[in-house]
C-alpha cells in the first residue's frame, strides 16, 4: 500500500549518527569567531601546546585531563570557577598547576594544557605561546647511539638557559603583570580627574564617583596583591622551588630508566627499580640550584611591588582629597555654628525689647500713659538699649575666640 511504501522510503533515509571529533587540530591564527564542537556533558575545551610549537584543541573531561597530567583530582578545583579569583603555582611529580588571574594551566616538561583558550583575556598567551616558544632553544638529551637517553644532566643549563615549564611561567606571569598594569593606568587615568573635581566641588555625584573608585581600587589592590604573595611564597621556599624543575626530574627519570634497560635484563625488574629508586633520585645534588627560577619570580615579583605601589599611591591620592574634604566640610560647618550664634545673640537683644515692649501693653495704670510725644522716644531707646547688649555680647563672644575674626 502507499503506507506501507512511504515507511520503507522513509526507513532508507535513516542514517547512524556519527561522533564529533574530539581533537581540532589548529594550525595558524584563531579565528575572531572560532566555533567549537558541542562539548560533551562534564567535558571542558582545553588547548594543547608541545614544546614544537603544535597546538590543538581538545574536549576532555576531568578524569581524562587527570589520566593524562598525573595530579590530584583536587588540583582541579584550583582552576575551577570557586577559585577564579585566587592565585596559585603549585607544583606536582610530573606537573605544574598554573592558576594566575584569567591563565589556568597544566604545565608539564613536555607540553601545556590551557583551559578556555577561546576567552578574550587568555587569547594573548596563546598568541605569546606561539610566538616565543618554538624560537626558544629546546632540551636536547645527550647520549651515544640512542637521541633518548640522557648521560648527564649537568649540561642542562649550558643546552637550555630556561627549561620550558619556565618558559611557559614567564610568559604567564608577564601577560598577567601586563593586564594588571594596563588596569593600573586605566585606573590613574580615571582617578585623579575625579578626585580633583570632588576637591573643586562636594557634590553628590562626585561622591559617587568616588565610590565606586574606591571600589574598583581596592579589588585591583587584592589582585595585584594575591599574584604577588604566591609569587613571594615560592621565593621563601627553596623546596618548594626545586620541585618547579619538571625537565631537570624527567631528564633523570629518562637518564634511570635507560641505566637500568642497559644493566638489567628483565623488564619487570627494570620496572620496579625504576619506581623504587625514581623518587630517590628527584633529589639530587643539582636540584638545590634554584637560582634561575628565583631570578626569574624576582623579576616579576619586583613589577608586581612596583604596580602595588602605583595603586597605594593612588589611594592615598584618595585619602589625601578625603581629608581635604573633611576639613572644608568641617570649616562650612564652623562658619555655619557662628552665624546661629551670631543669631542668638540678635535674637537675645531683641527678646529684652520686645519684653519692655510687652510689658507696656498690660492694661495697667501708669502716668507715661498720660504725656504727649512719649511713644517715639520710648521706642527709640529700648531699640538703643538691644542695640548696645548685642554689641556688648558680641564683644564677648570674640573675647573669648567663639566667633572668628
Amino acid at each position: 500500500s502507499k503506507s506501507f511504501f512511504s515507511f520503507r522510503r522513509r526507513s532508507k533515509k535513516l542514517q547512524p549518527p556519527q561522533p564529533p571529533p574530539s581533537t581540532l587540530e589548529i594550525t595558524g591564527e584563531p579565528s575572531e569567531n572560532p566555533k567549537p564542537k558541542k562539548k560533551t556533558a562534564g567535558a571542558k575545551l582545553w588547548m594543547r601546546f608541545d614544546r614544537s610549537g603544535k597546538s590543538e584543541l581538545v574536549e576532555w573531561e576531568k578524569n581524562t585531563i587527570i589520566r593524562h597530567s598525573a595530579i590530584p583530582a583536587r588540583d582541579l578545583r584550583i582552576l575551577g570557577p570557586v577559585f577564579s579569583h585566587s592565585s596559585n603555582i603549585l607544583a606536582r611529580e610530573k606537573a605544574m598547576v598554573v592558576n594566575l588571574e584569567f591563565i589556568k594551566a597544566i604545565v608539564t616538561a613536555e607540553e601545556v594544557l590551557l583551559l578556555d583558550p577561546l576567552r578574550q583575556e587568555v587569547l594573548p598567551f596563546v598568541e605569546q605561546l606561539r610566538q616565543q616558544l618554538p624560537h626558544k632553544t629546546q632540551p636536547k638529551l645527550l647520549g651515544g647511539g640512542d637521541d633518548n637517553v640522557p648521560e648527564a644532566t649537568d649540561g642542562l643549563q649550558s643546552e637550555l638557559p630556561l627549561p620550558f615549564e619556565f618558559q611557559v611561567l614567564e610568559i604567564a606571569l608577564e601577560v598577567v603583570c601586563t593586564y594588571l598594569d594596563s588596569d593600573v593606568a586605566d585606573l590613574e587615568r580615571g582617578a585623579y580627574p575625579v578626585l580633583d573635581e570632588l576637591a573643586r566641588n562636594v557634590s553628590t555625584k562626585n561622591l559617587e564617583h568616588v565610590r565606586s573608585l574606591k571600589s574598583n581600587l581596592t579589588r585591583l589592590l587584592a589582585r595585584v596583591q594575591k599574584v604577588r604573595d604566591e609569587i613571594e611564597h615560592l621565593l621563601d621556599d627553596n623546596e618548594d622551588m626545586a620541585q618547579l624543575y619538571l625537565t631537570r626530574k624527567w631528564l633523570q627519570n629518562q637518564q634511570v630508566e635507560a641505566h637500568l634497560a642497559a644493566t638489567t635484563p628483565n623488564l619487570s625488574s627494570v620496572r620496579r627499580l625504576n619506581s623504587t629508586r625514581s623518587g630517590s633520585l628527584i633529589i639530587g645534588n643539582d636540584d638545590n640550584d634554584v637560582e634561575d627560577l628565583e631570578m626569574l619570580l624576582e623579576a616579576y615579583f619586583m613589577q608586581l611591588d612596583g604596580t602595588r605601589n602605583k595603586i597605594l599611591s593612588v589611594r592615598e591620592y584618595i585619602d589625601d582629597t578625603e581629608d581635604y574634604v573633611n576639613i572644608q566640610l568641617d570649616n562650612h560647618r564652623n562658619e555655619l555654628i557662628q552665624l546661629q550664634l551670631t543669631l542668638t545673640i540678635a535674637s537675645f537683644a531683641i527678646a529684652i525689647e520686645t519684653l519692655i515692649a510687652g510689658a507696656f501693653g498690660m492694661n495697667i495704670p501708669c502716668t507715661l500713659y498720660n504725656i504727649n510725644g512719649i511713644f517715639w522716644p520710648a521706642v527709640a531707646i529700648m531699640t538703643a538699649v538691644s542695640v548696645v547688649i548685642f554689641v556688648l555680647v558680641l564683644a564677648y563672644a570674640k573675647w573669648k575666640k567663639l566667633l572668628g575674626s
